[in-house]
């Protein structure tokens, strides 16, 4: 049907309408239209084309048959657009043709490719915008799709429209985050309408409207059927729609010659549609280009034009009926043919697909070719077809241990693919077919608990941790080293003494003192020991471990997160920073907000919450567009104590929510620590101290009294404790402070003992403990902490009757809160400042210019006031180039200057 000719579809015309407009307006936008088979998604997706205009169209479709054939569907997809290329920047140049086979393999990270794919859009749409149409995007291969879906949620000022089909019930095409349109059936009228293309008698009439519901396909197909059956096709009811439909197609086939028939069935079992390939396995089977002629005439293939040297089924359930209903002999003959057909070098990752298709039982040559796929695969980052390649290679194996070697390579691609059940599933079955091989057991020990601890089952994970270093204790320290120092990170989420057992066993481990592990399980031991001497700076570890080798960035982000827990925020946030800088560099937007969580958490630790709500925002987004929700709970609750301190309660609150969610049995959500601590944070700063004191205190109790979040929050705790009038129950979490405090050796911490301290002496004593933490507090590198203690110290004034005194103290720490933005803790200030008979004044707006700025605004213009290009920028927030340009174009405004000239020259003034 033409453009004009869609019945009752009008309110999903409109949507598609709105679309093309904002993209012709710069603004862009993704749709995925679901629904059963015949519904009408690839007619709207014929409209939408028609209704492009002069906009640039990009169109492509998932083939059932090339789901294990990595970027296949995008290289369908783009081809057109790969002109546009050279624009890139190098990293992501490469790194799709890679993915293409247009250059070497690079290894590089995969989000690369979706990032790559973003810009090439960006690039592509020029001046007119741009229009891509996937149809049938359930039968994307997984590196497609991922890429695809990564493009499509960041997304933003580009002119791009990406519409996707996908069916139900066939497939997967998950889209969290992607806007939906379902399509149902037509109603009476617009089905009655069409029915009106065929001359049928009242009952017959009847009965076809009642069968097909609506479905368009239906009412154009199986009043055909009906002919030629003379209308006695199918019983009523007998089959689903769909397969009454591929019931219509098989007839419409079998009435045509065999030879016809032949050529169809090696058409729908190749998957490209290449006529040259196609012919050439069809000879070997008595057909030629002759006998296509019945079936173009009866319209169920279609050519292209003059410069296309493909055919096309007229529908996707054409094929499946041809292959789907032809004998099994016959199938594996065509495979077998187009296996001896796709000689060529360039082919053998399809060829070693047909070997596997024509097995009827163990085949090592087709399990040996597979598992060479699979290894292309993976070099292309291609790791969900890679697992398929070394899965399918396993049960081609004759030998047990072949099979078991290839089913461990297919559970570790399916872990960097993110698929986690398949990767648990096939780990377990390995691990039971090894016997005596304890190397590979650790291995897969390795991929099992990784799986589990992805999913939130942390206990399992790490039983299984354990298990796997004990399994090469003696025989390969250095492994088993690996293995429990992640293991740390499992511990972390079950409890204090769990974390201590671990460090146990990485502490007594017989480690070589060459590795370059060595230096990190005595550092790593103090999270749980206090010792008289402080640990060593984080710089000096990192010092030995690079005189010694390399260490492997899951340990270095443990020594992130420890270093935090040992007050070494300064030295975790040059490692953090450098990890992301890296990253970013290789466009390792999974990996990215690992390491931002402990960059986000030293900027909150040390006041900067400007920086921090910039850095969590982004590393939020990039959480749910890669689909880790631990992140995500992580940085909801980051988030939520910003908004805590802000005083902003609904969002606090929906942040912690986030937060909380995902806690099993026997483990805290990843999140909770944060979100108690903030929900805590918020009711201090309202007034509603004992509420904020039970939060504080469940922070006290296993499995999170040993967390950062647990030891930052006790100096809020005593300040509760006191406010309700109860200072003994905080008699325990303060000295566990003070030991902790002892232990670290940082005058900021000892700052804050002293502040307790104050909070909790008699009043002939408690000046003397406020003055020395006011001394000894860091007043430019950590001004928050600075404040909470000089509005304690002059409200002790005020009680005290020395209100002169108290104004310059109250007012220092007003200054703070407002330029932080902390609304209920300049009002407190403000009040107090009020009490001592100040003069009032209007409340101060938070944090200059800069404050203006949304998160994203903020992180472009200080990379812009660096000097980056807009494309350099765009490649290391994992946006568009034309993203970038629309955000600072909103961001001048506010900042008062009209140029990226100015923004250079007032940098330092903004703050930036």
């Amino acid at each position: 049907m033409g453009a004009g000719e869609l019945h009752g579809r009008k309110a999903e015309q409109d949507a598609i309408a709105e679309l093309l407009a904002g993209a012709r307006a710069g603004t862009s936008s993704s749709l995925v239209l679901r629904g059963d088979p015949g519904i009408g998604k690839t007619a709207l997706l014929d409209h939408a084309a028609a209704a492009a205009g002069d906009m640039r169209l990009l169109r492509g479709t998932g083939v059932e048959y090339e789901a294990e054939l990595p970027f296949s569907g995008l290289q369908l997809l783009l081809r057109p657009a790969l002109g546009s290329r050279a624009a890139l920047p190098v990293p992501q140049r490469e790194a799709l043709e890679a993915a293409f086979g247009l250059g070497p393999a690079t290894g590089s990270e995969p989000m690369l490719v979706g990032l790559a794919v973003l810009s090439l859009l960006a690039e592509h749409a020029a001046e007119t915008g741009l229009l891509c149409l996937v149809d049938d995007a359930q039968w994307l291969d997984r590196a497609s799709r991922d890429a695809l879906l990564f493009a499509a949620r960041r997304l933003h000022a580009e002119g791009v429209v990406i519409i996707f089909a996908a069916r139900d019930g066939e497939g997967s095409f998950p889209s969290p985050g992607l806007a939906e349109l379902r399509l149902s059936g037509l109603a009476p009228e617009a089905a009655a309408a069409l029915l009106d293309r065929h001359p049928l008698a009242p009952a017959v009439r009847y009965r076809l409207l009642a069968e097909a519901g609506g479905n368009p396909l239906a009412l154009l197909e199986l009043p055909v059927a009906l002919a030629a059956e003379g209308g006695s096709a199918f019983a009523p009811g007998a089959l689903p729609l769909t397969g009454r439909l591929q019931l219509a197609f098989h007839g419409q086939v079998s009435r045509l010659p065999e030879p016809c028939q032949s050529l169809l069935l090696v058409a729908a079992a190749d998957e490209t549609g290449e006529l040259a390939v196609i012919l050439r396995a069809a000879a070997a089977l008595g057909a030629g280009v002759e006998d296509l002629i019945p079936a173009e005439r009866a319209g169920l293939v279609v050519r292209g034009d003059a410069d296309d040297t493909t055919i096309r089924f007229r529908h996707p359930l054409v094929r499946a009926s041809v292959y789907q209903r032809a004998p099994l002999a016959q199938r594996l003959a065509v495979h077998r043919a187009l296996a001896a057909a796709l000689d060529a070098p360039e082919h053998a990752d399809r060829r070693a697909w047909h070997l596997a298709a024509a097995a009827t039982g163990v085949d090592e040559e087709a399990a040996a070719a597979l598992e060479r796929t699979a290894a292309r695969a993976r070099e292309r980052s291609g790791h969900d077809a890679a697992a398929a390649a070394y899965e399918r290679a396993a049960r081609l194996s004759a030998e047990p241990a072949a099979r078991a070697h290839r089913e461990a390579l297919a559970a570790e691609a399916a872990l960097e693919a993110g698929d986690l059940e398949r990767a648990r599933a096939l780990g377990a079955r390995a691990a039971g077919r090894l016997e005596g091989a304890p190397a590979v057991q650790a291995r897969i020990a390795q991929v099992r608990a990784l799986a589990d601890f992805w999913q939130g089952s942390y206990p399992a994970a790490h039983r299984t941790l354990l298990d796997g270093a004990g399994l090469v204790r003696d025989t390969d320290p250095g492994q088993a080293a690996v293995l429990l120092i992640q293991a740390v990170h499992t511990s972390w989420y079950l409890g204090e003494r769990q974390l201590a057992a671990t460090l146990d066993r990485l502490s007594a481990l017989p480690l070589d003192d060459a590795d370059p592990l060595a230096p990190v399980g005595p550092y790593l031991a103090r999270l749980v020991r206090d010792r008289a001497e402080p640990p060593p700076p984080l710089g000096d570890v990192l010092a030995a471990v690079r005189r010694r080798g390399r260490a492997p960035d899951q340990v270095l982000m443990i020594l992130c997160g420890s270093a935090l827990a040992l007050g070494q925020d300064a030295d975790a946030y040059e490692l953090a920073t450098a990890l992301s800088a890296g990253h970013r560099a290789r466009g390792g937007a999974g990996r990215l907000p690992t390491a931002l969580f402990f960059v986000a958490e030293a900027e909150v630790f040390t006041g900067r919450h400007l920086d921090a709500l910039a850095t969590a925002t982004e590393a939020l987004g990039l959480a749910r567009d890669t689909g880790q929700r631990q992140w995500a709970s992580q940085f909801g609750s980051v988030l939520a104590y910003l908004d805590a301190a802000k005083g902003d309660e609904a969002a606090c609150r929906r942040n912690a929510e986030e937060g909380l969610a995902g806690a099993t049995a026997g483990a805290a959500s990843p999140g909770a620590p944060w979100a108690h601590w903030s929900l805590g944070l918020l009711d201090l700063g309202l007034g509603r101290a004992e509420a904020a004191l039970a939060r504080f205190e469940r922070l006290t109790r296993e499995p999170m009294r040993h967390h950062i979040c647990a030891t930052r929050s006790t100096p809020d705790l005593v300040e509760s404790a006191v406010r309700v009038g109860a200072p003994e129950r905080a008699a325990e979490p303060l000295a566990r402070f003070e030991r902790w405090a002892g232990s670290v050796r940082q005058p900021w911490a000892d700052a804050l003992v002293l502040r307790c301290r104050g909070l909790l002496a008699a009043d002939d004593q408690a000046e003397a403990f406020y003055t020395a933490a006011l001394e000894l507090h860091d007043r430019d590198g950590r001004a928050l902490e600075y404040a909470r203690t000089a509005l304690l110290y002059g409200e002790w004034l005020r009680r005290a009757r020395r209100k002169a005194e108290a104004r310059g103290s109250l007012q220092d720490a007003l200054e703070v809160f407002e330029r932080l933005g902390m609304r209920p803790w300049a009002e407190r200030a403000r009040g107090e400042l009020t009490a001592t008979g100040a003069p009032d004044r209007a409340p101060r707006p938070a944090g200059g210019a800069a404050a203006a700025l949304t998160p994203q605004e903020l992180q472009i213009v200080r990379l812009a006031a660096q000097g980056l290009s807009n494309r350099d920028i765009a490649a290391q927030l994992f946006l568009s180039h034309r993203t970038v340009g629309y955000h600072l174009y909103k961001a001048y405004p506010k900042l008062g200057i009209a140029s990226r000239g100015e923004l250079k020259d007032f940098a330092d003034r903004l703050g930036l």
